[in-house]
């Protein structure tokens, strides 16, 4: 808190006649503080997704702060589940807006600090004027259109759709196990049927009806991930992916893997260097933290991370590299 006081009240960072507004964002209700930088933050809480409410705020902090009712605002938040629709709007209503990586935020590590969103939103709107004056405090991502964030949604489902495949068949094994049997078949597979037709039986009644439910819920599963890879592959054939199939051409870059790479990567994000691309992958630390600290940005990276560093994995068991497969072994 007293580096958040210091920041505000000091002169090197005031920026004159323009309002500084920081987001946090809750899922019932968001916390906004506001400041012209010569006053202390103000204040407010307003329902979840309320716009209405956020330009009521806006207002009311300039005539706090004797602004003219046309002075800029500049805002920020902390990437998280609201996406980019707060960003998309913010601009439409004149208002500037940032959108910063939640990994790239300073933490003091010498004590243990309190943490509420009060002192958050305070923070944010100390860096916010920090990031104004001309210091570099944090990492600002870039905004896909439209279309390249919903382009997003087709790989992301299918890895999901993989992953719940997965939970499936575990299950349906081990409920299995609990009465000695083993299916050394594909749970699910072509043979499945037949196989529980001759070993149902010796399932007790309530536990086959729990085992018959979770392999409906498999079936519907592997459905729609057959819908999803039709459809990919309907677009490749079609030519409407140009970049995909020009990467599939690689080698050990499948159509899966390259499609992941062009929607995560290569088709909208730009990088002006290696470590960027490192960072986005989860691959590089975010300077200031703890290499112990790394898990949070790791995961950030998601899908995108995971075809990065496979592929890293296959190029490693391909040609023997002296520098990179102990880096391999280090992430394992």
């Amino acid at each position: 808190m007293a580096t958040t006081q210091t920041v505000l009240q000091g002169r090197d960072t005031v920026i004159r006649g323009e309002l500084y507004m920081s987001f946090e964002l809750g899922d019932k209700s968001w916390k906004l503080a506001l400041s012209d930088g010569r006053r202390g933050p103000g204040r407010h809480n307003v329902d979840a997704g309320d716009t209405g409410a956020v330009l009521d705020c806006v207002s009311k902090a300039r005539a706090r702060c004797g602004l003219s009712p046309e002075a800029a605002v500049h805002s920020c938040y902390e990437a998280g589940r609201d996406g980019w629709w707060l960003h998309r709007w913010l601009i439409e209503q004149g208002i500037d807006s940032i959108v910063v990586d939640s990994a790239s935020i300073e933490v003091n590590r010498r004590a243990r600090r309190a943490k509420t969103d009060r002192l958050d939103g305070d923070k944010l709107l100390a860096m916010l004027l920090r990031h104004h004056a001309g210091e570099r405090v944090w990492s600002v991502l870039h905004e896909p259109t439209p279309e390249d964030e919903d382009a997003r949604r087709t790989h992301r489902e299918f890895a999901r759709l993989m992953h719940e495949r997965t939970a499936h068949t575990n299950r349906i094994s081990s409920l299995l196990v609990l009465h000695n049997l083993r299916p050394h078949i594909v749970i699910g597979g072509r043979d499945w049927a037949a196989w529980w037709e001759i070993h149902g039986e010796q399932v007790p009644p309530v536990l086959r009806v729990e085992l018959e439910r979770e392999s409906a819920r498999l079936v519907l599963v592997k459905q729609q991930i057959k819908v999803l890879e039709a459809a990919r592959h309907q677009e490749l054939e079609a030519g409407k992916q140009p970049m995909v199939a020009q990467l599939a051409q690689l080698r050990a870059i499948g159509p899966k893997g390259a499609w992941v790479l062009v929607k995560e990567l290569f088709g909208w994000r730009r990088f002006a260097n290696r470590r960027e691309l490192a960072g986005c992958l989860g691959l590089a630390p975010t300077p200031g933290r703890a290499r112990h600290q790394q898990g949070r940005q790791q995961a950030r990276a998601g899908v995108a991370g995971g075809a990065g560093v496979g592929l890293a994995a296959i190029a490693a068991r391909q040609r023997a590299d002296p520098v990179v497969q102990p880096a391999l072994r280090g992430r394992r």
